[in-house]
């Protein structure tokens, strides 16, 4: 049985959960634009017990919103659940962020449970340039500048005056937002420009400071296999680690390219092909850690430590990890390549990398000593990245500017809202670029990222269970 769970966890971590498409059947991926892939999907799809009727229907959206010259139109996908809806039904948004919007979002789990009991019209809404909601003709960089959050946000607003116009029995509905990750961020920045048009909002995972040299992510990513699968297992990760870092440094190349089965066209004497070999292999981890529940960093750490030595561990984790594929793609030519290509062939992973050049950096970097996965991936290869892929002028200073203007424009830690819940796992490697619970936050212990979206139940723990009444309790208080 054990084995079958560790084939079933390989396969989440190579083709992530919550994608409608797989996108390396179109193109090989590299590995370092599929781990990226992996840790921006949307949040975990929840169990659906019952048939809902679910319903597509598109809103047309301004490209623009803010340019009154621009009249250039884009239809907006969201799905809508009305199984409840009564004249002055509250509206239930779940927001879309940097994925394609699925069905089981606004037909079960704890936002669903809370609906039903408020007689509410359920809503998923899809973000511009991700899932089928597709603005312009291609993803050129020209053509993202109408891709940003406050566009998004805009969308959002222009929906629920619209939804609200367009339908006599939600006239004077009151609205009440969530998210998870991204979209928990954009819960939290939608209250803050848009304060008269929700009454409350749930923010699960929100990172709310935009950070370029995002160092935190990987100290509690490695703190969760030191917490959850023991010192044993953390020293094997941070020892083999820095036994491949070592062999590569000690001209004995060849015999880590061997080991990580690594196609012929790696250069480990190009300092860009290493740092996205070294990125690739952390984000595993994080990969492991940011999605991890149950037993899933124990079971890991059990197969890390049946191998005899360090290094052979490491390697073979990632291979499995990344596919078992004929050779293992890490270069950096290929990332940018690959970025590059979905220009013309829309995939999700160019517009969100899009955004955190222009917006929030959040590059996970190997910055701090207090983590194991080394030290050969520094946040000049993300930036370095910005502008091989976008335009020379996203360099350094650009993308640091940006960066600043973003924690203007929303309060960065001090938003400056109310009535938004936000919770955060203890463990969820996002949770220092959000609020504390010296901030007012709730941190359930031993949980990780989104891992809150379900319908309370038995097997939950104590402060998750707790975290989950809390937010039906503000419900009832918001839509009295």
């Amino acid at each position: 049985m054990a084995a079958i769970r560790l084939v079933c966890l390989a396969i989440v971590l190579v083709l992530g959960v919550g994608h409608a498409l797989d996108f390396s059947k179109a193109k090989d991926v590299p590995v370092l634009v599929k781990t990226l892939k992996n840790l921006n999907r949307g949040p975990p799809q929840q169990v659906v017990t019952k048939r809902a009727n679910v319903q597509e229907k598109w809103i047309t959206q301004k490209l623009d919103n803010f340019d009154d010259s621009n009249t250039e139109t884009y239809q907006m996908r969201y799905l809508i659940n009305d199984e409840f809806q009564t004249d002055g039904s509250p509206i239930f948004i779940y927001l879309g962020g940097e994925w394609t919007i699925e069905q089981s979002m606004v037909s079960a789990g704890h936002w669903y449970d809370m609906a039903q009991e408020h007689k509410g019209v359920l809503v998923y809404t899809e973000h511009r340039y991700y899932g089928e909601s597709i603005p312009t003709t291609t993803m050129s960089t020209e053509n993202l500048q109408y891709l940003h959050v406050k566009q998004a946000l805009a969308d959002v607003a222009h929906f629920i005056t619209t939804l609200k116009s367009e339908n006599a029995q939600l006239a004077n509905s009151k609205v009440v937002l969530a998210g998870g990750s991204y979209s928990a961020t954009m819960v939290v920045w939608f209250k803050r420009l848009y304060p008269d048009l929700v009454v409350g909002g749930w923010a699960s995972s929100a990172p709310l400071l935009a950070k370029v040299d995002f160092t935190e992510y990987k100290e509690v990513v490695g703190r969760a296999f030191l917490e959850l699968g023991g010192q044993q297992c953390y020293n094997r990760i941070q020892n083999g680690i820095a036994e491949l870092e070592s062999l590569f440094a000690n001209k004995r190349g060849a015999e880590a390219r061997a080991m990580l089965r690594l196609c012929n066209s790696f250069d480990d004497q190009n300092d860009l092909d290493l740092w996205s070999l070294f990125g690739s292999i952390s984000n595993v981890f994080s990969g492991i850690a940011q999605y991890q529940s149950g037993n899933d960093i124990n079971d890991y750490c059990d197969y890390l430590l049946s191998f005899r030595d360090d290094a052979t561990a490491i390697a073979n984790l990632v291979y499995w990890a990344w596919g078992v594929p004929s050779c293992i793609d890490a270069t950096y030519a290929s990332t940018v390549e690959y970025y590059l290509w979905g220009v013309e062939n829309f995939d999700a992973g160019r517009p969100w990398y899009y955004q955190t050049c222009n917006e929030y950096g959040w590059y996970q970097s190997s910055g701090s000593r207090n983590q194991p996965f080394g030290t050969k991936f520094p946040a000049t290869l993300y930036t370095t990245l910005c502008g091989d892929v976008f335009n020379s002028r996203y360099g350094n200073e650009y993308i640091s500017n940006n960066v600043a203007q973003t924690n203007v424009d929303f309060g960065g830690m001090e938003p400056g809202v109310e009535n938004v819940y936000m919770t955060h796992g203890a463990l969820d490697p996002w949770n220092p670029m959000g609020h504390g619970v010296a901030e007012g936050a709730t941190l359930i212990a031993n949980a990780s990222h989104c891992s809150d979206f379900g319908s309370i139940r038995s097997t939950d723990s104590a402060e998750m269970r707790a975290s989950k009444e809390k937010l039906a309790e503000l419900m009832r208080e918001w839509l009295a």
